[in-house]
This record gives structure tokens, C-alpha cells and sequence, in this order.
């Protein structure tokens, strides 16, 4: 199976689910849908709520259902629920997916930068990406990435999903990089450490509670030049990475500079997540991306442990 009838197949079928997904989102949060399952000690990674679960299996029965190609792919999913047994148990391709990244934000109403969103990677390559905002902007708001292009921009109803991904305006690859606001996040007590120690090295470090809205969107917009994260997951990550690749970047882990592949995870049973191992740093720029890595090259490798150090 070659990428590029998966990258096509997902261009045209995905935005008009993401689309549903995301009004399915707006009207579940009025109501009271928090469920407590998660217990890492991390409120970010602990939110969890019936739309999470409602969500994917919207998601993982549409990829079931709508192109016969997705299921020779191998679905990772944030939860357990839908008819994952669907899709192939071992695959080069890898579609990965996050109901609603930014859950916390979601349950707790304290801003609107939560998204649904869906990724096809390999072991190494980023292939596709699409990222719905449900709340941003009068209608939502579309980021969608491929190896050749990077958009960014509003939904519009009265036009069918996939015309409207496809009309937006195409980001400029070599675009100088304006911003040094970089996301922190997954340092569990020390992410305000780890933000302030960011600050001092000429950036702006922001952490969780801080920010404006979603990492994706503000990539793709260029208000944000890249994140620093331990640990990230395998569900809404790659998505940076593959954005910050567009534009000249990478994502590479701090303690050897290599670039961030997926043959190196680990189950974090707390969380039940997949995860990259150890500290990772996200930039468009690659002179942001070597600062960052310089300075947090000695940072401890382990995402859990006690005390209040950033360094082993």
C-alpha cells in the first residue's frame, strides 16, 4: 500500500467527521461528563470525560466505515473504546488519534483550545495530520499538514468540510520565525520550573495554565515557535513535529539531539498512554531547536519520580 492513497483517502473523508466530532464536543460540554479512571497525580492527564469516549468511537467506526484502505492500518488510540479489532494488528502505517487533546481545559471551561484530531505517521516519516478546534473562531478552526503544505484557518458550515480545508491559504515554508514563545508541558510539578528556566535562556517559556489556545494552531500561525515536553505522548505530538519538520525544524530528544522517531515508546500504565521516552524538544527554527536542546540536555530522563530537580 502506498502513503499517498492514505494521505488522499484521509484529505477527503476525514474533515467532515472532525466536523461532526467537534459539535458532538460543544454540546456534551454543558452537561456534567467527567469520569475519574486515570490516577498519575497529573490533573492534565487525569481529566477524562464522556466525550473522550464518545468521540473516538465516532471516529474509530467512521475509519471503519467510510474507505475499506484504513483498515490495513494500525489504529492507536488514547482510549479503549470502539471497534478497534477492525484495523490491522501490525502495519506500517499508523493512524493515531486524540478525541479531544486538552481535556482539562474542556471539563473545567477555562479555555477553548481543546481539539479533535487524527495523524497517519510511519516508524519515522509523518505523513498527514488534521487538527479541528471546535471553539476557536465563530465556526471552529482547521489545521491540516502534509509534507507539502501547512494551513491554518476558519470553518465555514454552509460549505462542505473538505472544500473548505482544501481553500485555505498554504503557509510559507521558509517563513522567518517572529515568535520565542515555547509550550512546556509534561514535567508534572516542575512544568512552571521548567517554563521559568526556558525564560532565562531568551525564549518564553509557557506553561499548561498559560496558554492562549492550541500548540497546533499557534505553530501552524507562527505565534508559538515550539514546545519542550517529557514524555509526549504518540497521540497529538507527532502533529507538532510534523509542522515544525514543514517549516525547517524537527523534534529531537535533548539528551542525544537525535531526531524523534517511533520505534523507541513506552506504555506509561498511570496514564495508560503511549510515550516517547525522556525529555523531547519541538521547534520550527533550527537555532531555537539547538537552544533548546542545549539547555535541557541534562535533564532527568524519568517523567515520574520525586522531588523538585530538573536535572539527574
Amino acid at each position: 500500500m502506498q502513503s499517498e492513497f492514505l494521505i488522499n483517502a484521509l484529505s477527503v473523508h476525514l474533515p467532515p467527521i472532525l466536523r461532526w466530532a467537534g459539535v458532538i464536543a460543544r454540546r456534551l460540554r454543558s452537561h456534567n461528563i467527567s469520569v475519574a479512571t486515570k490516577t498519575t497525580g497529573s490533573a492534565l492527564t487525569d481529566a477524562l470525560t464522556l466525550a473522550d469516549l464518545t468521540i473516538q468511537e465516532l471516529l474509530v467506526a467512521a475509519l471503519r466505515d467510510v474507505d475499506p484502505i484504513f483498515r490495513h492500518c494500525r489504529i492507536e488510540a488514547e482510549e479503549s473504546t470502539g471497534d478497534l479489532d477492525a484495523f490491522a494488528q501490525e502495519s506500517e502505517f499508523v493512524l493515531a488519534l486524540d478525541p479531544i487533546d486538552g481535556t482539562k481545559q474542556y471539563r473545567d471551561h477555562t479555555g477553548n483550545g481543546y481539539a479533535v484530531m487524527l495523524h497517519l505517521r510511519t516508524a519515522s516519516e509523518m505523513l498527514y495530520s488534521l487538527v479541528y478546534i471546535p471553539e476557536k473562531g465563530v465556526q471552529g478552526w482547521w489545521v491540516e499538514v502534509t509534507p507539502e503544505r501547512v494551513v491554518s484557518g476558519p470553518d465555514d458550515w454552509l460549505r462542505p468540510a473538505t472544500d473548505v480545508v482544501r481553500s485555505l491559504v498554504v503557509a510559507e515554508a521558509d517563513r522567518p520565525t517572529t515568535s520565542n514563545k515555547i509550550y512546556v508541558i509534561g514535567f508534572q510539578h516542575r512544568d512552571v520550573m521548567a517554563a521559568s528556566e526556558i525564560t532565562k535562556c531568551g525564549y518564553e517559556g509557557v506553561a499548561p495554565d498559560e496558554m492562549p489556545g492550541s500548540i497546533y494552531e499557534l505553530m501552524a500561525s507562527g505565534e508559538f515557535a515550539g514546545s519542550l515536553i517529557h514524555s509526549p505522548n504518540v497521540y497529538d505530538f507527532p502533529v507538532s513535529m510534523q509542522i515544525a519538520r514543514y517549516f525547517g525544524g524537527n523534534a529531537c530528544w535533548t539528551d542525544t539531539g537525535e531526531p524523534v522517531h517511533f520505534r523507541e515508546t513506552w506504555l506509561d500504565e498511570k496514564a495508560d498512554m503511549i510515550r516517547l521516552p525522556r525529555v523531547v524538544a519541538c521547534a520550527n527554527d533550527p537555532q531555537i531547536l539547538a537552544g533548546l536542546i542545549n539547555l535541557a540536555k541534562s535533564w532527568h530522563p524519568a517523567r515520574y519520580r520525586p522531588g523538585d530537580s530538573l536535572v539527574e
